[in-house]
Order: C-alpha cells, then sequence, then structure tokens
C-alpha cells in the first residue's frame, strides 16, 4: 500500500541537468521527512539530500550547491534538481520516507539510474 514511485533519471552529459520525482502514496506524506540516497557502483549507500516536515534542508558536502531537494505536500511528492553534474554523481537515487514520531516507519523508493557521461 505503501508507494514511492521515482521518475526522472536517465542519461545526462557532464555539466548537465536532471530533475528527479518521488511521487509517494499510502501514507501521509506531509508529516514524513523526505531524503534522497543514492548508491554507486562497488561503493556504499550514502545521503545526498534531506528535507524535514517545516522544510529545511540537508546537503552532503560532494552535492552542496549543484543539487537542490524540495517539496510540494499538496502533489505527494519530493524532488531533486540536480545541477552541473558530474560523472560522480553516476549512481542509483533512492527516495526515503520517515515518520520523524516513529522512526522505524521508513519506506524506500524502488530507485532509478542516473548516468552522467560524455
Amino acid at each position: 500500500q505503501v508507494q514511492l514511485v521515482e521518475s526522472g533519471g536517465g542519461l545526462v552529459q557532464p555539466g548537465g541537468s536532471l530533475r528527479l520525482s518521488c511521487v509517494a502514496s499510502g501514507f501521509t506524506f506531509s508529516a514524513y521527512a523526505m531524503t534522497w540516497y543514492r548508491q554507486a557502483a562497488g561503493k556504499e549507500r550514502e545521503l545526498v539530500a534531506a528535507i524535514s516536515v517545516g522544510g529545511t534542508t540537508a546537503y552532503a558536502a560532494s552535492v552542496k550547491g549543484r543539487f537542490t531537494i524540495s517539496r510540494d505536500n499538496a502533489k505527494n511528492t519530493v524532488y531533486l534538481q540536480m545541477n552541473s553534474l558530474k560523472v560522480e554523481d553516476t549512481a542509483v537515487y533512492y527516495c526515503n520516507a520517515r515518520d520523524p514520531y516513529n522512526p522505524r516507519y521508513a519506506y524506500w523508493g524502488q530507485g532509478t539510474q542516473v548516468t552522467v557521461s560524455s
């Protein structure tokens, strides 16, 4: 019943831009903190960006200034705008939802592939 449906991944050249979307259903989206993670081949999953219920954002140092996370509660959607993409950004990007009052309730999307290559 809980679903996080991601879209927007694909192939892009270095320096290009991409916007990822994650549409949520089956829970009260506005009450959940939302996070984007990524996992590159052969590496462990890392936090990319997070946004709180109130709209406060946080970013990994490697993407700060290039990526922007936002949410639209009316659309049950969280976005990740990625600019000035680098080859090092190549990874599977995952959407995560977490209830601040009950952190054990955490949900994951299926992941979407982002490939930055010339």
